[in-house]
């Protein structure tokens, strides 16, 4: 994978928007006859000072993103977005759907959630899959570990021993609670995270390998054609943008997919000045978590 990236900027935060951060002081300045702060209170101003520089200079991102801290929610442990909704959850699990800048909370505790044409579907702990239908999650019969409902209305996901399946627009737009009729089809080989999109679906096995395959409604394929580079995750947005972060918590965008060309030209990075976990990409946005709790979006 290639490197490169020009035109960085600093994420900025107003004043409340650090407070929020940073929360109640941790210590007061405690009188003395010198008036000096004693050097907890020093270390902590360190400690304080070191925050802001990383939040203002340290979360940015390169060729030309515009990047703004989501101050409203914290701790996301995975976020997906398309067809203009965003889901997340976050490390106690807890389901989120953004509405305008409010994120509502969902019933239920989810540790990973996908949206797209195919509804909105989570996993939970206990690894048993769910679909939201009418305010609430009803369970399926299977289990999965990591879903995802990018594809032309149909679902992928994978099992706990990276068995990765799918189920057709038919099932997944008529599954509406236990006595709903699934035709569920497993797939080749073996992924650890799969997303799909209009020209494909992309994942990733347990040693980053990258795979692409071409997937219809109905689930026929053609089987998983080998990718270079190493990805840790992977996301297809409803465009078929294709966006990824390694092991190592850098962010890639795959140049050049079009309908005639779905594997693209190479692999760009997406320079980020921190670890990150999770990205997903709607609309021109790029929603980023890194691995300390922060959330960004950022415009192109």
């Amino acid at each position: 994978m290639r490197g490169g990236g020009k035109g960085i900027k600093c994420v900025t935060l107003s004043l409340v928007q650090f407070k929020h951060y940073m929360g109640p002081p941790i210590t007061t300045l405690s009188n003395s006859s010198t008036n000096m702060p004693p050097a907890k209170y020093s270390r902590d101003i360190m400690r304080a000072t070191a925050a802001v520089l990383l939040v203002l200079c340290l979360l940015t991102i390169g060729h030309a993103w515009d990047c703004q801290i989501v101050v409203d929610i914290k701790n996301l442990m995975q976020i997906d977005a398309g067809l203009g909704q965003v889901v997340a959850t976050d490390t106690s699990q807890i389901p989120y759907y953004l509405v305008g800048d409010e994120w509502v909370r969902l019933p239920g505790s989810l540790r990973h959630i996908t949206v797209g044409p195919a509804g909105i579907w989570g996993v939970n702990n206990g690894n048993l899959m769910f679909k939201y239908v009418a305010g609430n999650w009803v369970q399926m019969a299977t289990g999965a570990k990591q879903l995802d409902a990018g594809g032309a209305v149909f679902l992928v996901g994978d099992n706990i021993d990276d068995t990765p399946w799918c189920l057709s627009r038919s099932a997944s737009l008529g599954f509406m609670g236990p006595d709903s009729p699934l035709r569920g089809i497993m797939l080749p080989g073996a992924v650890k995270y799969s997303s799909c999109g209009p020209f494909g679906c992309w994942a990733v096995n347990k040693n980053d390998d990258i795979y692409l395959m071409s997937l219809n409604q109905d689930c026929q394929n053609n089987g998983w054609s080998h990718i270079d580079g190493k990805l840790s995750m992977i996301e297809v947005a409803t465009d078929g943008s294709v966006f990824g972060v390694n092991s190592a918590g850098q962010v890639y965008t795959r140049d050049g997919i079009t309908a005639s060309k779905p594997d693209g030209t190479g692999w760009r990075i997406v320079p980020m000045y921190m670890p990150i976990k999770h990205v997903t990409y709607d609309l021109g946005r790029l929603w980023v978590v890194s691995n300390s709790g922060f959330t960004m979006v950022c415009t192109h």
